[in-house]
């Protein structure tokens, strides 16, 4: 069934619609939390009535699981260019953090989010999640790079990626419940300490 038959509206001003409702959904679950969003709650921020909104999404498990993916696209490409730049395990790394805090600053509802669809396993419900996106991919850009940098004979502790992804959880979790203040002093010292110790052999 195409998506003219299902009655959505196709087209650039549609899926601007679309992407406005996502936003909304991002936004609203960043500040009410999974089970207090409502779709008049989506549609009222979205600027959309409720009735337009099931035009594009019939259910608030669609919704989210879209929500989810374009949180994925947002991030996950810029994540993994960071990564892929040249330079040592710690130098990459420190390319992944200095993204993520990019990745704060323009999209402040990002991180909120992630907790939210998380809370009272919400996030189990939803398709989206499946794949390796959000944290998960997070844990394997990391894991990438240290075993990478192993391999290559680098003297890099084997606990190193899962101690930096640890760092970077609850850096997650500081941008969600934290000011951009505590945020981003908290970043900067999650990078001294990997540039200090973690990477060093026993």
């Amino acid at each position: 069934m195409t998506t003219s038959q299902l009655g959505r509206p196709v087209g650039a001003v549609g899926e601007q619609t679309r992407q406005r409702i996502i936003a909304a959904t991002m936004r609203c679950m960043a500040e009410l939390g999974y089970s207090r969003t409502t779709i008049r709650q989506i549609s009222r921020m979205a600027g959309v009535t409720s009735a337009n909104l099931y035009n594009y999404f019939p259910n608030k498990a669609e919704l989210v699981a879209a929500a989810i993916a374009a949180r994925a696209e947002i991030a996950l490409p810029r994540l993994r260019r960071a990564a892929q730049r040249p330079g040592s395990a710690v130098e990459r790394i420190e390319a992944v953090l200095d993204e993520s805090g990019h990745l704060m600053r323009e999209h402040p509802d990002l991180a909120a989010f992630e907790w939210a669809i998380r809370a009272q396993n919400a996030v189990k419900v939803y398709p989206g999640e499946a794949g390796g996106v959000g944290l998960e991919a997070l844990r394997d850009i990391i894991t990438g790079i240290v075993e990478e940098a192993r391999r290559q004979g680098g003297s890099v502790r084997k606990s190193a990626g899962e101690v930096t992804y640890a760092l970077v959880y609850g850096l997650t979790e500081l941008a969600a419940t934290g000011t951009p203040g505590e945020y981003h002093a908290a970043l900067a010292a999650a990078k001294r300490l990997i540039r200090g110790t973690l990477f060093e052999t026993h």
